[in-house]
């Protein structure tokens, strides 16, 4: 599945096999257990999404919320989207994930997996609990005004 027309999160996950139904429903559980209060959850773009609600920050560049995280099923992979970790963080986050002896697959803020055991959860947990809302929006406009990541 690439991109999914489901309205829910549990309609998304519903659409998914019995394999991938169960590895992604445990990443989003731990990232539901770490979410700092104020992001939704949501299905957009096609995956379940993470964001900073209009009503707390309209000021965005395309008129929807900000995005925090997210997890979709791609055609040939998993894939954990953390916006947090995409700027100047990188590196920490690399190194972190790599000090749990789990194999890195990643790009800019996306990171592929196929198997939960590819996943080092507390790092994600500890990841996506790193950005409290207003630091969120705080290094959005910073990274934003000097045209870096995340703008």
């Amino acid at each position: 599945m690439v991109q999914s027309g489901a309205a829910t999160p549990e309609e998304y996950l519903a659409e998914l096999g019995e394999e991938r139904r169960a590895v992604l429903a445990e990443v989003r559980r731990v990232v539901l257990e770490n979410l700092p209060e104020g992001y939704a959850e949501a299905v957009d773009y096609g995956m379940i999404g993470y964001h900073v609600p209009l009503e707390r920050y309209p000021k965005t560049h395309n008129g929807r919320p900000l995005g925090y995280a997210a997890l979709a099923a791609q055609k040939n992979h998993n894939a954990l989207y953390l916006m947090g970790v995409y700027g100047p963080e990188q590196d920490e986050f690399r190194a972190e994930w790599l000090a749990a002896g789990k194999r890195l697959d990643m790009g800019k803020a996306c990171v592929r997996f196929k198997r939960l055991d590819d996943v080092p959860l507390d790092v994600v947990g500890r990841w996506v609990a790193r950005w409290p809302v207003d630091a969120f929006i705080a290094r959005h406009e910073r990274l934003r005004a000097r045209g870096g990541a995340g703008a």
